[in-house]
């Protein structure tokens, strides 16, 4: 991050009130006083659940130039863009308005908030997916087609495999959009696509999962531990 930026950022701060007045505990989540910069990133607070595996980082982003809030869910991290100011006060207005509700909802599932597109498809209430082990090849399953988790440009988590211990899962995504499901794997973190779960139906899907869920949970373990080397 360039001087200049870092200044702004921290003259902006060392005025901001609003820091004092967060509490140490908030909707189950432990506020951290980040102050970090990392690449063209300056941290200025987080709140954390570990137990649910669920952080909500309020950062100042150098190439927008913009104030911001991102959350991770497991491994999985997204920007939400009702925070997203052009400056620190406006920024403070939309956490007043919107970081407790974001906070509930990282913790709380109300099926009520789900696309009606998702519920059409079926995928709450689909038969194999009630089927799929809760355990499979040392990946526990954070994320089950019963709870599908909204990220961002109308995409659904709707299964999630992830082994925190190496940082690394596998997901099924919905697209409602494009009408289409797709998979996704991170390896150490790092996104890694594969097309062999694209699917247009739950059907096509669960044949897809029951053909190669295994084989790609292995591949991901095998290429993490392979890193670690």
């Amino acid at each position: 991050m360039k001087e200049e930026q870092i200044k702004k950022v921290e003259e902006d701060v060392r005025t901001w009130a609003y820091l004092e007045k967060l509490p140490a505990l908030f909707e189950g989540f432990s506020y951290r006083k980040d102050m970090t910069i990392e690449e063209d990133i300056y941290q200025l607070f987080s709140y954390e659940n570990p137990d649910e595996h669920c952080i909500a980082t309020a950062y100042y982003h150098e190439e927008t130039k913009e104030y911001k809030v991102s959350v991770q869910i497991g491994l999985t991290k997204f920007c939400c863009i009702e925070f997203i100011a052009s400056n620190i006060s406006a920024f403070e207005k939309h956490l007043d308005e919107h970081l407790k509700k974001l906070l509930v909802e990282l913790i709380t599932f109300e099926p009520t908030a789900v696309s009606s597109i998702v519920r059409k498809k079926n995928i709450m209430a689909w038969e194999y997916g009630k089927t799929l082990p809760v355990s499979l090849e040392g990946f526990e399953r954070f994320i089950g087609p019963e709870k599908p988790l909204k990220i961002t440009n109308g995409s659904y988590i709707i299964l999630d495999y992830s082994d925190f211990s190496i940082e690394s899962n596998f997901a099924i995504y919905y697209n409602i959009f494009r009408d289409e499901f797709f998979g996704e794997g991170r390896i150490r973190g790092i996104p890694e696509i594969n097309y062999l779960f694209d699917a247009t139906d739950l059907s096509e899907l669960a044949t897809k999962l029951e053909h190669h869920l295994v084989p790609r949970l292995q591949d991901v373990r095998r290429k993490a531990m392979e890193q670690n080397e």
